[in-house]
């Protein structure tokens, strides 16, 4: 196989993974957006999570909710949990990784706040963690997530949404979740400011 043909492979690879996401996670993404949009009237926030390039995708969310997404709009309320450095080591040095968003939640997380948890696999343990404490404070969970839903699957209660991607493929599924991610900053705008 030539180099372009693994080029072609991987735009061809991803165009069919977006294809079939479309077909399942559409619905689930309107009720996402609308549960952040409920969530910010009543004076809410959305607090967000990842690692690697799971965080790079809580963080991008949270940029777009704090500054605009395609238009200009007032600021909106978004914490990405992954970006205090001292924060995060000081808890994963003085407790544990598993806790690094999980403690962070306990002071920041009110009832009727979302979050927002990006997670390829399912497994990562402070993502785990996390949901727990959601659910322990009354926050709204929404799991951006991917392959067989990992860990998370039996986790996640009836009002909590995960929009899992159809896919093996970390690639895959980090291309979707930033569709995942402009689709919710696109309907929550559109639903808050017309």
């Amino acid at each position: 196989m030539s180099l372009q043909d693994r080029i072609y492979q991987h735009f061809t690879d991803s165009i069919q993974t977006k294809h079939e996401a479309l077909e399942l996670l559409a619905a689930p993404i309107e009720t996402a957006a609308s549960r952040i949009v409920d969530s910010l009237l009543n004076n809410g926030k959305v607090l967000t999570c990842g690692n690697g390039g799971s965080a790079g995708d809580a963080q991008h969310f949270s940029s777009e909710m704090l500054n605009r997404f395609e238009r200009e709009r007032p600021s909106l309320p978004a914490i990405a949990l992954s970006t205090d450095t001292s924060t995060i080591t000081s808890i994963a040095n003085d407790y544990s990784y598993d806790e690094i968003f999980a403690k962070q939640l306990r002071a920041l997380g009110q009832e009727g706040d979302v979050l927002l948890a990006y997670t390829t696999s399912g497994n990562s343990s402070n993502i785990v963690a996390a949901i727990k404490v959601a659910h322990d404070r009354g926050l709204n969970v929404i799991a951006v997530t991917g392959k067989d839903g990992g860990q998370l699957d039996a986790l996640l209660k009836e009002n909590d949404i995960e929009l899992r991607v159809p896919s093996n493929s970390t690639a895959r599924i980090q291309e979707v979740h930033l569709v995942i991610t402009h689709c919710l900053c696109d309907l929550i705008d559109f639903q808050l400011f017309g």
